[in-house]
């Protein structure tokens, strides 16, 4: 069993990386009601800047981090204001693709600029192990489950207490109702883009400090990133606890794939953990398709 427990410590830990990118794809769907797949570069770019931020600017981790957050979330409104407020009308289809465009646009920017950064972000934790028991769990893998956590808390707070959140969520549902009850549609979006590029370059930080197996500052961190696509799916598009609940079980049974496949599952190919996240997405769009906590669209007919 001590091998079960330290690989679901290690999925959790996966999945807690997963949740955060997560979040900030149902940011954007709460208030837009569209897929932000420029999420994932998002992400690529959020860690790339904290590492720059402390290795070539010798800033302090946490000073990186918070620097990093304000340009994370500049990005989101600059993003917003140029490209996706063009799109306002557009069929949703139109604006996904400009989402995959904006993500294909920031893949080779981040190579270009940061392509001979091998080491990963420098933390306050470094590699440090805590035991419990016989398992041995990475001090960075419980500091991203505990900031999976906090960032649910926040979210949950925003959505249920503050006007901005209730505003989100019907500019989601019908942008005109919205402005007829007098929210300013525009500004919403803008914030809803803003905290996207906040929760990017948490994300970003965590990945790429090595926070779940797997994972580190590279040029895969977009792939790592779009896995958390499913995590989403699974959860709700439009739930953060559906995100958090996602992400952790989505990482846990990618690593628990990658553990057992040898021992009980021979037949398949190797390197199957890879794409198990999309056979869960896959399965969840058939059966499920507004996922476990997200809400269910019913129409009258």
């Amino acid at each position: 069993m001590t091998k079960f427990f330290q690989l679901v410590a290690s999925g959790a830990a996966l999945g807690a990386v997963y949740a955060l990118v997560g979040l900030g794809f149902v940011v954007i769907y709460r208030a837009t009601g569209v897929i932000n797949l420029a999420q994932a570069g998002m992400v690529a770019l959020g860690a790339f800047l904290v590492y720059n931020a402390t290795a070539t600017w010798d800033l302090p981790f946490w000073l990186a981090v918070l620097v990093s957050m304000g340009l994370g979330a500049l990005l989101g409104i600059v993003l917003e204001r140029l490209v996706l407020r063009r799109m306002v009308g557009r069929p949703v289809y139109a604006v996904i693709l400009v989402t995959v465009g904006i993500l294909l646009l920031i893949e080779p920017i981040v190579t270009t600029i940061w392509k001979n950064s091998a080491s990963n972000i420098e933390t306050p934790w470094g590699l440090e192990k805590v035991t419990i028991g016989d398992v041995n769990i990475l001090q960075v893998d419980i500091a991203t489950i505990l900031l999976a956590a906090a960032v649910l808390g926040v979210f949950f707070a925003f959505f249920r207490y503050t006007k901005y959140g209730v505003a989100m969520r019907a500019t989601a549902i019908d942008q005109e109702a919205a402005l007829a009850q007098g929210i300013n549609v525009r500004r919403i979006v803008a914030l809803s883009w803003a905290i996207a590029g906040v929760v990017a370059v948490l994300a970003g930080t965590m990945l790429g400090a090595g926070a779940g197996p797997g994972t580190g500052l590279g040029i895969g961190i977009t792939v790592i990133s779009l896995k958390a696509l499913p995590a989403v799916v699974l959860g709700g598009l439009d739930s953060p606890l559906g995100a958090v609940v996602g992400g952790a079980t989505i990482g846990i049974l990618e690593v628990l794939t990658a553990g057992y496949q040898s021992d009980l599952l021979p037949f398949l190919p190797g390197g199957f953990a890879a794409v198990m996240p999309w056979v869960v997405m896959l399965i969840v769009l058939v059966v499920r398709p507004y996922g476990l906590f997200g809400t269910r669209d019913v129409r009258r007919v």
